[in-house]
């Protein structure tokens, strides 16, 4: 057997896509840091890892699943903690389903949501999405742009003097 079919259903660190994950390697296969999957726990009950003496963290497979979707819906796509609470509600998110989509935002939107986007470290702020989840429409969008426009404007106008 090759090493490449011996590994095929393995995910990293060597162990098998089955295998329990700690909240360490789960952190570094999922890019965010430990202390924001903890923060998400509290957040959404559908994500129950295992507690074992000591308070160690293993996540199943299907919540590693669960994150990689939340983290997807939160960083991506620019949901609301309340938005993605909300979907995982109504049962549109679910552990192996293919990561959710929501309506691109206009190339515009995301240049100034990327220059709003908390670090890395952080998780994202409450100003991010609509409060519900669901996409604003475009005319609200439209609105919010000008607005935000003029605020700038303004800013500039009053740096200047």
């Amino acid at each position: 057997m090759s090493e490449a079919t011996a590994t095929a259903g393995r995910r990293g660190g060597g162990k098998s896509a089955a295998a329990y994950r700690t909240i360490s390697e789960v952190s570094e296969e999922l890019s965010v840091p430990q202390h924001v999957l903890r923060f998400w726990e509290t957040k959404f009950s559908q994500v129950r890892p295992l507690k074992r003496g000591g308070g160690r963290r293993y996540y199943r497979p299907e919540d590693i699943d669960l994150l990689r979707q939340i983290q997807h819906l939160l960083y991506e796509e620019g949901f609301t903690i309340r938005g993605v609470q909300k979907l995982l509600k109504e049962g549109q998110v679910k552990p192996g389903q293919p990561l959710p989509t929501v309506t691109p935002a206009a190339p515009d939107e995301r240049a100034e949501r990327a220059e709003r986007a908390p670090a890395e470290s952080t998780p994202p702020a409450p100003a991010r999405g609509d409060h519900d989840g669901a996409a604003l429409p475009a005319d609200v969008r439209q609105q919010l742009s000008d607005v935000l426009r003029e605020l700038k404007a303004l800013r500039a106008a009053l740096s200047s003097d």
